[in-house]
């Protein structure tokens, strides 16, 4: 990762900077409200820091003057004309400035010339909501430069510095050593979401055997955030592995290798539990249509099976109903007054009407039973 470092900027001072006695009090974090995307900006040599300039064009000016030093300028969703002043004087690559205006990249490593330009996505669990909140950030190392551009909350590069500040050991080793706290930082703060979405996984599975009717929509969310989860975690493994890959050909410090592999161990692990998460996740979602669908047959059971009774009702009714009509019917028609009718001056007319009356009944109630209407 090491690079050769730039002398044509730097312009011999009248006299050397005074060696710095004692490090400065780290400056309040700038809120986002104050509308300014420089968050911090610091001077550091010999891992301890010597200035912290107010602006950009301070902070180029007195790099120049500290030809020893090392400039570490945080960033947050900064404009374009404040980038591009950074590539003018940084000699960043056009492509990896388009990167930084655009964001929505995925993590990468690429090396421009001097620079090295990594892109990273940091996440971080919310308890509220339950969800998983993802950002980006863009890292420049040069010789004796760090630059990052942070788009979204996560992640708090403010404890970084504080964390690189109390180790001057460590920060002394320069770029190398702030991209490891960076990626160090931003591995780290995938522990919680893996344990968030572990506690969410769990509930699902609770839920998913009770029967919820939302548990398909939460199973779905939590899929789409691993899918993400995936994207942030699973290019690190090869950008680790070209850092690795490196450390010969850049002189890397060995304690600084050790890190670096202690970080790629991290990712390796995240890594993995995120895949088991995706195939968990499957696995329940198939399980939960099973359920469903085995629900929704057990429902049309239950239908069939009532409508197969009532069918049996419908059926009884209607039988006896047509027994009941046919003495209705022979008996209304004995019953109309007319004196034409030949039976009614019958001596045999009224039982001739009974037994009529009773052979009709008697012929449907068989009819009926041999076809288990009744």
């Amino acid at each position: 990762m090491a690079a050769k470092k730039r002398t044509w900027r730097r312009q011999p001072s009248l006299s050397p900077p005074p060696p710095p006695v004692s490090a400065p009090p780290t400056p309040p974090r700038r809120e986002a409200h104050d509308h300014v995307s420089v968050v911090n900006a610091a001077l550091y040599r010999d891992g301890i820091r010597v200035s912290t300039p107010d602006s950009l064009a301070e902070t180029f000016r007195q790099l120049r003057e500290y030809r020893d030093g090392m400039a570490w300028i945080g960033l947050h969703r900064p404009s374009e004309e404040e980038l591009h002043s950074l590539a003018a004087e940084f000699d960043l690559h056009p492509l990896s400035i388009e990167d930084a205006l655009e964001a929505h990249q995925r993590p990468k490593l690429e090396r421009y010339g001097e620079t090295l330009f990594v892109v990273l996505r940091a996440a971080r669990y919310l308890d509220a909501p339950e969800e998983v909140d993802f950002g980006e950030l863009h890292v420049f190392l040069g010789h004796d430069f760090v630059i990052t551009v942070r788009h979204g909350a996560a992640p708090d590069l403010s404890a970084v510095r504080r964390r690189m500040e109390e180790s001057p050991d460590l920060l002394a080793l320069g770029p190398e050593a702030v991209l490891y706290a960076i990626l160090d930082s931003v591995v780290d703060g995938y522990a919680p979401v893996v344990s968030g979405v572990q506690n969410d996984i769990d509930e699902i599975e609770t839920e998913v055997f009770r029967g919820d009717p939302e548990v398909s929509r939460r199973i779905y969310e939590l899929s789409r955030e691993m899918v993400e989860f995936q994207r942030a975690t699973r290019p690190l493994i090869g950008m680790l592995n070209g850092l690795m890959a490196g450390f010969t050909k850049y002189g890397t410090d060995e304690e600084l290798q050790r890190y670096l592999r202690d970080v790629a161990d991290h990712v390796t692990h995240t890594s993995e539990r995120v895949d088991g998460f995706r195939q968990a996740l499957t696995d329940i979602l198939t399980v939960n249509a099973t359920l469903v669908t085995q629900q929704q047959n057990a429902e049309m059971r239950a239908l069939a099976v009532a409508g197969f009774e009532q069918n049996e009702e419908i059926k009884k009714i209607s039988a006896w109903a047509a027994i009941l009509f046919a003495p209705t019917l022979v008996g209304t028609i004995y019953g109309m007054n007319f004196d034409s009718m030949p039976e009614l001056h019958w001596t045999l007319g009224y039982p001739f009407a009974i037994l009529l009356m009773a052979v009709v009944c008697v012929s449907l109630y068989v009819v009926f039973k041999k076809r288990d209407w009744l």
